[in-house]
């Protein structure tokens, strides 16, 4: 099985356009890695790539994926599979558009239903979209989604005995999903945010992580990724302002002394 991360950014990307924190301006100085928005490609050791999430992101993140492909209009991947219907998630199925068949798309009903309106409609008027349900078809890849909250899916992916899990959004730390997470030999989570106040501390939002959608590391993920013994672990969706981003931070460091990892734009895992 070989997975790569493509975007490790949260939603507006690193650095964000409009934003003049600290931690995005280190990048713009040269100081810190930029990164594009989450998204992930994976294959089986038999079959084709497959996109988790598909992020605004999409094109210049494909033309880094090193798929064979047959034919002037060939796809490099299979299809799609949808975590949830975020606009970052979802929003480059519309650089899709140019498929000279129906983009084929995984995801649950409540993720089809909310896009119903929006991106699905949009997209009837070019290649239009292919809605499957799993198992993956011409794939040795198993994939097992699994609730993260009332409206996100992770993925456990399985083949030749290598389990990864990929969680992007982490709502909650429940007993189901830690133990998912402890089975695996890689996991690639939830590293939005830093605080749960990160965005009211630099006045940007009330709004606290666990508002959004996201357990943050302090007080929880990275404590509980510490006591993890099995998998590697390696946080992705990380939000522009998270200070994770800067490897000479203290909060780098705390990281580090986790036994966790930072995902990059490129990173490549072989299992």
């Amino acid at each position: 099985m070989r997975v790569r991360v493509l975007g490790s950014a949260a939603g507006g990307g690193y650095p964000q356009w409009n934003c003049r924190c600290r931690v995005c301006d280190a990048a713009r100085a040269g100081e810190s890695r930029p990164r594009t928005q989450s998204s992930l490609a994976i294959r089986g050791d038999d079959g084709p790539w497959f996109l988790v999430n598909a992020s605004p992101d999409l094109r210049q993140q494909l033309e880094l994926l090193d798929a064979h492909v047959d034919g002037v209009r060939a796809p490099p991947v299979a299809g799609v599979l949808l975590t949830d219907a975020e606009i970052d998630h979802t929003a480059g199925l519309l650089l899709m558009r140019e498929s000279t068949t129906p983009i084929r798309v995984y995801g649950d009903a409540v993720i089809e239903r909310a896009l119903r309106e929006t991106v699905l409609r949009m997209l009837e008027r070019f290649c239009g979209v292919d809605w499957r349900a799993l198992p993956l078809e011409g794939s040795s890849l198993v994939v097992e989604p699994f609730e993260v909250s009332d409206d996100q899916t992770g993925f456990v992916f399985r083949d030749g005995g290598a389990t990864v899990t990929y969680a992007p959004g982490l709502a909650r730390l429940d007993d189901v999903v830690v133990e998912r997470l402890a089975a695996s030999d890689v996991v690639l989570v939830d590293g939005t945010f830093w605080r749960d106040d990160d965005l009211a501390r630099l006045g940007i939002s009330d709004r606290t992580a666990a508002d959004m959608g996201h357990v943050p590391l302090t007080g929880g993920t990275l404590e509980m990724l510490a006591t993890l013994e099995r998998p590697r672990k390696i946080l992705v969706h990380i939000n522009n302002t998270n200070p994770i981003l800067l490897e000479d931070s203290p909060e780098r460091e705390e990281v580090v002394q986790a036994g966790v990892e930072v995902a990059y734009d490129g990173l490549e895992v072989v299992l």
